[in-house]
């Protein structure tokens, strides 16, 4: 019998309130329970409407020396402390809202946000826990800093990081290997956030960290801190590991495998994380494929016109409302298109991967024009893209996922897998029209 891991959430709500380490703003922030699936989403509650970030790699916007997420025009600066707190306590499901436009900077740690959490309680949810297995290596360079992904040496998370400054004196190099656990509390939360004298002197002169008076945070010269003490010997490796697990949170779901860092900071940890998560999505895909579908193709010939041989959709394996669908055109060498294109080089035609996508997306507007009396025409398309050929034995993963549907308008972005390779992807608009087809 496997034993699985519940996903968990807190079990109350709980404040805390400081001023931001770049803007120096006072702001709040509530931590709020959320149910299973939810996520990691943070809520600006300062505007006109409340506005909602999920924390995922394609809500952040680029910041220097910081990771910051966006919807739109508004923004949350400096997320990686509290986004560390939770990762490091497993928490799956939490809602963050803040009155301000940048996150509490506190002790420049992020033991204030994991005490509050861990006063607060955490309790377990009715739905297993969700994981990225890392299969396979994985590397992000930027001249010498380095960013390796590679797959678990046991059922585990571990960081190894070799933070290397040179001749700069306390820091030089420091090394320090850390497996994700129940001593985060004590080994990495406490670590705070450093600058050099020079580093910081430069924020300053950019009118950043103003409000800061030495010991607020860890500030390094030559002889060492200044207005403070170490709280570690290797603090300061111990920060860049908390603010690397804070980042790569920001896939979505925790991480077993191993990490090995050299320099790395933001920039690239969130290219890491964006590759990590094609392997998520790729992994998540392989595993619906292997379940029962939404739509056989039984159903999806009662929806659609099409017959053979140009039903290029075999069953339907996700249906998110009417979002966003996955499904599969499974290619075999008897596929008619074959005998032509190419003989002793067989390869589909893009236009008929590209009408494979079309067919899911009418699939999935259907769900929204299920009660109008229309069906989706193909109007235009943009941003074709063929990425990879497809050929005999192929299995095709058809993503489509909704942009905007109108009055006379349907508009759709896919994309179509073959593995975890983009085999071509598109935009996509129909024209809704009655139906009057077979009638």
């Amino acid at each position: 019998m496997s034993v699985t891991t519940p996903q968990k959430t807190i079990a109350a709500e709980a404040s805390i309130s400081g001023r931001g380490l770049f803007t120096g703003i006072e702001t709040t922030l509530t931590f709020k329970p959320a149910p299973v699936g939810h996520g990691v989403v943070f809520v600006r509650t300062d505007l006109a409407r409340p506005v909602r970030i999920p924390a995922l790699v394609q809500h952040v916007t680029k910041r220097p020396r910081r990771t910051a997420i966006r919807n739109g025009a508004d923004s949350i600066e400096t997320i990686e402390h509290c986004m560390a707190a939770v990762a490091g306590l497993g928490i799956d499901n939490i809602e963050i809202h803040v009155n301000g436009a940048e996150l509490p900077g506190l002790d420049g740690s992020c033991f204030p946000f994991v005490e509050l959490l861990q006063q607060t309680g955490l309790t377990d949810q009715p739905a297993e826990k969700q994981f990225l297995t890392i299969t396979e290596p994985l590397e992000v360079r930027d001249g010498s800093t380095t960013l390796i992904a590679a797959p678990p040496n046991a059922d585990e998370f571990q960081i190894i990081y070799d933070l290397d400054y040179g001749d700069v004196d306390p820091i030089r190099q420091q090394l320090f290997s850390y497996t994700l656990g129940g001593t985060f509390p004590k080994e990495i939360a406490p670590a705070r956030t450093f600058a050099t004298l020079a580093e910081a002197e430069m924020l300053r002169a950019r009118g950043l960290g103003t409000h800061l008076q030495p010991g607020d945070v860890l500030v390094i010269d030559t002889t060492g801190p200044i207005g403070t003490t170490f709280r570690f010997p290797d603090e300061c490796v111990r920060h860049k590991i908390l603010d690397l697990i804070g980042d790569l949170y920001l896939l979505g779901c925790p991480i077993k495998g191993k990490i090995v860092a050299y320099k790395s900071g933001h920039s690239l940890n969130h290219a890491m994380v964006r590759k990590l998560t094609q392997m998520l999505q790729a992994q998540r895909r392989h595993k619906l494929t292997l379940g029962e579908p939404v739509m056989d193709v039984k159903r999806i010939l009662r929806l659609m016109p099409h017959r053979y041989p140009m039903l290029l959709v075999d069953r339907v394996i996700e249906m998110d409302g009417d979002k966003k669908a996955l499904g599969i055109k499974n290619v075999t060498m008897n596929e008619p298109f074959f005998q032509g294109h190419y003989p002793g080089l067989p390869v589909m035609p893009g236009v008929l991967v590209v009408e494979a996508m079309a067919q899911l997306s009418g699939l999935l507007l259907s769900r929204k024009l299920e009660h109008s009396g229309k069906i989706p025409l193909l109007l235009s398309l943009d941003k074709v893209k063929l990425r990879r050929p497809v050929v005999p034995g192929d299995q095709l993963i058809l993503e489509s996922e909704n942009i905007r549907v109108k009055a006379r308008t349907g508009h759709v972005r896919c994309r179509a897998y073959v593995g975890d390779q983009i085999a071509a992807e598109a935009e996509i608009k129909f024209m809704l029209v009655d139906n009057e087809l077979g009638n």
